[in-house]
């Protein structure tokens, strides 16, 4: 493996959602790498923002607000300006950087664990009692924070600035994959996305994916692609493009 050139001649598999994997193929490509992006997801704003608006002003006025992604931020940024004197809490590094971008330069996040599981044993969030918290981010997903964030007392308002909807895939997704090869790994840090591709991809398409090396983001996302039907799986770090990078130039490509 070249030191320069991690990913030299491997087809990386980008499953971010659709018109977001620009940056994340340029560093595939600067590492030697084939990028290939075939969205899991589609992001779409909340159509009534006056709500939206109305729900994020009495956030900021609050106690903690809670981001549970990048993207939130970004379509939370989208409504109105972020300032604010609560406790801001992202549930991972990259969400804290996209506050960081949305002049929110102290939003706190879990170091080793950044899922809910992390988020929940922060101290911030340890007694919540009767303190006025947010969550902000899109319906759907385990609904782990919401239920535990509630028992401890929080009053807690959902407010959901974006929903993810099943992507459009056609033949510009499909042929790369229907040439995937041995050495090939496939990107993943959601099980929404994964679903929607296992749905939406043709027979044998979805066969050479399943095929090629999942790059998972976390344990829990390792039961799920080995569920799905990967026999191969490698675990990063966490969900930051550079970890899954990391994880996918540690790869043999050797075996099959």
């Amino acid at each position: 493996m070249s030191r320069s050139l991690p990913l030299r001649n491997v087809t990386i598999v980008i499953t971010r959602p659709a018109g977001t994997a620009g940056p994340l193929a340029r560093r595939v490509r600067k590492l030697g790498g084939i990028p290939v992006s075939v969205p899991g997801l589609s992001l779409r704003a909340t159509e009534d923002a006056s709500a939206v608006d109305a729900a994020l002003r009495r956030a900021l006025d609050g106690d903690v607000l809670v981001f549970t992604s990048p993207a939130a931020v970004r379509f939370a940024a989208d409504v109105l300006p972020l300032a604010t004197n609560a406790t801001v809490i992202a549930v991972g590094r990259g969400t804290a950087r996209a506050l960081k971008t949305a002049n929110v330069p102290d939003a706190r996040f879990p170091e080793k664990s950044q899922d809910s599981e992390g988020v929940l044993g922060m101290p911030e969030l340890a007694d919540l009692g009767g303190r006025r918290v947010a969550l902000v981010g899109a319906p759907g997903g385990r609904g782990l924070l919401r239920e535990q964030l509630a028992l401890r007392g929080a009053r807690l308002e959902e407010i959901h600035v974006y929903h993810r909807v099943a992507p459009r895939i056609d033949r510009r997704h499909i042929d790369p994959l229907l040439k995937l090869g041995r050495r090939s790994a496939v990107l993943l840090s959601s099980a929404e996305a994964l679903d929607h591709l296992r749905r939406a991809l043709i027979a044998p398409a979805w066969r050479k994916l399943v095929q090629a090396v999942a790059v998972v983001s976390s344990e829990r996302m390792r039961d799920i692609a080995v569920e799905a039907g990967f026999d191969r799986v490698a675990v990063a770090r966490s969900a930051l493009p550079g970890d899954l990078l990391k994880a996918a130039a540690e790869v043999s490509f050797t075996r099959r």
